[in-house]
């Protein structure tokens, strides 16, 4: 393949949102980027596409979540957002919890009522679980989980799920994993703190498109193209590159491999208007294999 790269300023490998929106702000400085993304559609994992009038979201759900309104005003300039929230169900044996920790899930676990008696549960079970913990720090997930919420919840609605997700033991998986997930002592299910929060009216390819379109004729996008296939072609011909894709393989792996946690999609058409009630259940016993 050949490359006219005498008209562009930037050479952009991948066309996931970090690629395109750069793509888009060189665009309205005057500047002409080449985006070059292996696969057949731009978007990355936010790409989404309709299917029986449902937008769907191909590689897991994204929700839009920020504190920053100069970042809220910016992408609603491309795209409608509705007003979701995300509340998630944990399904455990048949057994429904809600998520993330709060109040809600303590009185179904245990049937604490006030904040008190909920504080109270914890650090009874924390303190016969991590007896030898002592005054160190949380090791790793296992620990950091039941110290932050005991060992009912942490068996049931942790254990199980993170080592699926994961892949490992929550024993071998570092103790900041668990960190970013909330627990709070009121009765509130929404997953997320910040103040704006939704999911584009129509899905998120939408976004990239409308950026390509207002760029003035400055961005050009080649899909179905490996970066890989033509590396060393390109790097030598275009002095400014942008690259999004995994840092090892750019490298050729001569640093060393990185781990990376993935997910397999697994797509089914039920015929029913509203099959389970929610839009994210997770089911959370180890048994069942998704």
């Amino acid at each position: 393949m050949k490359f006219n790269t005498k008209n562009y300023d930037y050479l952009i490998v991948g066309a996931g949102p970090f690629g395109m929106i750069f793509a888009h702000e060189a665009a309205k400085r005057g500047k002409r980027s080449l985006v070059v993304e292996k696969r057949p559609y731009i978007g990355g994992n936010t790409h989404t596409h309709t299917e029986h009038g449902i937008t769907v979201h191909d590689f897991g759900a994204h929700i839009f979540h920020t504190d920053n309104k100069e970042v809220w005003d910016y992408i609603r300039k491309f795209a409608e957002f509705n007003g979701y929230q995300n509340q998630v169900v944990a399904n455990y044996k048949g057994t429904l919890y809600n998520l993330p920790f709060n109040m809600n899930t303590f009185y179904q676990m245990w049937g604490t009522k006030t904040p008190d008696e909920a504080h109270a549960k914890i650090e009874e079970q924390k303190q016969i679980a991590l007896k030898d913990l002592g005054d160190r720090q949380p090791r790793n997930l296992e620990e950091q989980a039941i110290s932050l919420i005991g060992t009912d919840i942490y068996n049931k609605l942790i254990k199980g799920y993170t080592e699926k997700q994961w892949g490992r033991k929550a024993t071998e998986l570092p103790a900041f994993i668990i960190k970013r997930l909330p627990v709070r002592f009121i009765y509130d299910n929404n997953y997320f703190n910040h103040r704006y929060q939704g999911i584009p009216v129509g899905g998120y390819t939408q976004i990239f498109e409308n950026m390509v379109a207002e760029s003035n004729g400055l961005v050009d996008v080649l899909t179905d193209t490996d970066f890989f296939d033509y590396k060393e072609t390109l790097l030598s011909e275009f002095p400014r590159v942008l690259y999004t894709g995994m840092i090892d393989q750019f490298f050729d792996y001569k640093f060393g491999e990185l781990e990376y946690r993935s997910l397999r999609f697994e797509h089914e058409v039920i015929d029913s208007d509203n099959y389970q009630g929610n839009a994210v259940i997770n089911y959370t016993d180890s048994e069942t294999p998704y």
